[in-house]
């Protein structure tokens, strides 16, 4: 992969093609017919096959095709293949540039190909009906993050494409085969989502819902607490789906919310791998598998694992992203301020044995947390990065602009007022930055929600595409080794600077 569009994971969201055609007894089957080869089902290993159900019981045309002499006219019918609803999908996400190119971007799934479609059998020269035989595509090998300790493998942008549909041919005549329909599964809240919680040790690790919940934990109450509550289940919803080895399930959430279970699902990951010392395998399967499009949410969620065991992160876990493992520091601080807000938010205090890189990402993810604490109150958060040193404001302010961006829960009016304050402040582009950086990730995704459409312009000034395509921009620039917390940095201090750039071009 080449580091110039490392950020850009794209993958498919479900699987494509499902269709079986039932087979017919051969005593049943006309003379001269061939069975049909089925169809193999091609997916991401959620999809499964319809059910077939051959109506026997109800009576008039529907009652036995067979026993009615129709099996000549071939009046098979296959239902359409089950279509999974999304959610929040803007149009202004399926868009792709080309390196550096800040224009649009495709979103991951948007063609696909259907399955169950049937071709005309193909005739031998004497006539006969001879079945043609299922066309097949080979799946493309998923993208592979690179191990730390070959950081010179190029980092160029992988785009998984849905493997092609596979086709079935039917003879002519092939009898009558009713499918009975398949309810659409719709996506749902996380607190609905049912888990079994596993035995045994795995058990002990299960997450409770309830300790998300404000009030005990002393957060300011405010409008958007119900939202940003479900956005903390979300979290812990898909922790347990690691530790119940359901991870596939994450997959049933709203897709909104998606990213976040995937971020809790990093920290399961980096929790089993780090105490089983398997050298980031688990965490390395969900960055290039079912979690490919949430890379910079997996990587947070790797550093609230580290948070949880009292350690620093990157200990133990070699095969991550060289430049986006550096974001554990940033779950890292939304860690500490979340679950020891009096000395992290009250004290103002920071995690030690940290260098000067490591202390300003962690205060980017402690940035995060305040819009949480705040319940994105956007007065009551200004006023309290106005509580902090100078020298800490200016990550603070990149962390809310993320989480006001990415999460939502103020009005585009609410989010202006806070553009005037950091401004103010000395630290708009900042803010600007960390905006920028979510509209990136939620490009990734292919989920752009309203909130983040809304935020961008107001926050930005630009549109999402726009604001996006200063991180491929400022990545760019970096070139193809970049994996410091230096590096890091300058990616954050390009980023600014495109901003910087287009406000001097206009």
């Amino acid at each position: 992969m080449s580091n110039a569009e490392g950020t850009r994971v794209v993958a498919q969201s479900d699987g494509a093609g499902r269709a079986d055609a039932e087979q017919i007894p051969d005593t049943e089957r006309p003379p001269g017919v061939e069975r049909a080869p089925a169809a193999e089902t091609a997916g991401s290993g959620r999809s499964s096959a319809p059910e077939r159900v051959v109506d026997a019981e109800k009576g008039g045309a529907e009652k036995g095709c067979a026993e009615k002499g129709c099996a000549e006219k071939g009046c098979a019918e296959q239902l359409p293949e089950r279509a999974r609803t999304g959610a929040w999908k803007i149009p202004g996400a399926e868009k792709v540039p080309g390196a550096g190119d800040s224009g649009a971007r495709t979103a991951p799934g948007a063609e696909k190909a259907e399955a169950g479609q049937d071709t005309e059998a193909e005739k031998a020269p004497g006539g006969t009906p001879e079945p043609a035989a299922p066309a097949s595509a080979d799946p493309v090998d998923p993208a592979v993050p690179m191990d730390l300790t070959a950081q010179t493998a190029p980092m160029d942008a992988v785009v998984a494409t849905a493997p092609a549909a596979r086709v079935v041919a039917t003879a002519p005549a092939a009898p009558a085969v009713a499918t009975a329909p398949v309810d659409p599964v719709d996506p749902v809240d996380p607190a609905e989502l049912e888990l079994t919680r596993p035995r045994g040790l795995p058990g002990l690790f299960w997450k409770d819902l309830a300790q998300v919940d404000f009030g005990p934990r002393r957060f300011r109450l405010g409008p958007a607490r119900e939202r940003l509550e479900t956005v903390s289940q979300s979290f812990l919803t898909g922790f347990n789906a690691v530790i119940a080895g359901e991870t596939g399930r994450i997959d049933d959430i709203h897709e909104e919310l998606r990213g976040f279970a995937y971020e809790g699902a990093g920290m399961a990951c980096t929790t089993l791998d780090v105490l089983t010392i398997t050298g980031g395998r688990r965490l390395r399967d969900l960055l290039s598998g079912q979690g490919m499009r949430y890379p910079h949410m997996i990587h947070m969620g790797a550093g609230w694992a580290y948070a949880r065991l009292h350690m620093r992160p990157m200990w133990g876990i070699r095969s991550v992203h060289p430049l986006l493992r550096w974001l554990a520091f940033d779950g890292f601080g939304f860690h500490q301020g979340f679950f020891a807000t009096d000395r992290t938010v009250g004290r103002q205090r920071s995690a030690g044995l940290m260098d000067r890189t490591r202390r300003a990402i962690f205060d980017q993810g402690l940035g995060r947390m305040l819009w949480f604490h705040e319940c994105a109150g956007v007065d009551d958060v200004i006023l309290r990065i106005a509580e902090f040193p100078p020298g800490r404001r200016a990550d603070l302010w990149s962390g809310v602009g993320l989480a006001a961006t990415y999460t939502g829960g103020a009005s585009a009016a609410e989010l202006e007022r806070l553009s005037v304050a950091a401004a103010e402040d000395g630290f708009r582009a900042h803010l600007v930055q960390g905006s920028a950086f979510a509209c990136a990730s939620r490009l990734i995704s292919g989920i752009v929600p309203e909130h983040t459409v809304a935020a961008t312009p107001a926050l930005c000034g630009v549109e999402v595409d726009e604001a996006g395509g200063w991180t491929d921009t400022a990545l760019i620039a970096l070139g193809h080794n970049a994996h410091s917390g230096d590096h890091y940095q300058v990616w954050r201090a390009g980023i600014r600077k495109a901003w910087a750039r287009r406000n001097r071009d206009s």
